[in-house]
């Protein structure tokens, strides 16, 4: 077979797709982060009629470019609670805005073949606006966060997605020196919040972006 690991993925992807929307999510396919650009641009903004929103600082998200085009959008009003240069202060009161949003972008840190979201935060802004606050949410998943099971996703949040955020954002946590989780309790400790998001209500709220690509952590 020519390209078997191509098939492979549109075998699984294309599988993972039916799942979800059988759990009420709205399903789009992606063959790069460029094709979920425009998507989200032709398809979903239009759809939601959007005129604010915001994100959960998702590396996937950030990695189609989307932040910058819809900051050039002057029909848009975009409520960036990581910009540089704002106080924390503000950060906060952004994230708490954020909730009010029409639209919210987000990543997830796994997704089971059963076709469950699986996300830990730290302050939790960004599982709570997934599950509830913004008009419609839109995950951005690069295949690479597929796992078989609820175990499997647990485990992959603790010992790849956290420890290399944690690293990412310089935090002193034991995870950040040894990429291992200790389970710490220090006051930059990552793992704080969990939220497994089994189906979407209402139906079509939560849109997922599946993406033929390894992205984020």
């Amino acid at each position: 077979m020519e390209n078997p690991g191509k098939f492979f993925w549109k075998i699984r992807l294309e599988s993972l797709k039916t799942v979800l929307e059988g759990n009420s999510f709205s399903v789009f396919s992606a063959a790069d982060t460029e094709a979920a650009k425009q998507i989200f641009m032709d398809a979903i903004l239009p759809e939601t009629k959007a005129v604010s929103v915001s994100w959960g600082g998702s590396k996937t998200a950030s990695e189609t470019g989307l932040f910058d085009t819809l900051k050039k959008r002057p029909d848009i009003e975009v409520i960036d609670a990581f910009e540089k240069g704002i106080s924390l202060e503000e950060s906060w009161k952004r994230r708490r805005r954020a909730f009010f949003a029409d639209l919210y972008l987000t990543g997830t840190n796994a997704v089971t073949e059963a076709g469950q979201l699986v996300n830990l935060d730290r302050t939790g802004n960004r599982v709570a606006a997934t599950i509830f606050g913004p008009s419609h949410v839109v995950v951005f998943a690069g295949r690479n966060k597929i796992v078989p099971t609820l175990d499997e996703a647990f485990m992959r949040v603790k010992t790849v997605a956290a420890p290399i955020n944690a690293m990412r954002l310089d935090k002193k946590t034991p995870c950040a020196r040894t990429a291992a989780c200790q389970d710490c309790s220090g006051v930059d400790r990552l793992c704080n919040a969990w939220a497994i998001t089994e189906k979407s209500f209402p139906k079509g709220r939560i849109k997922v972006i599946l993406i033929d690509q390894d992205l984020g952590y």
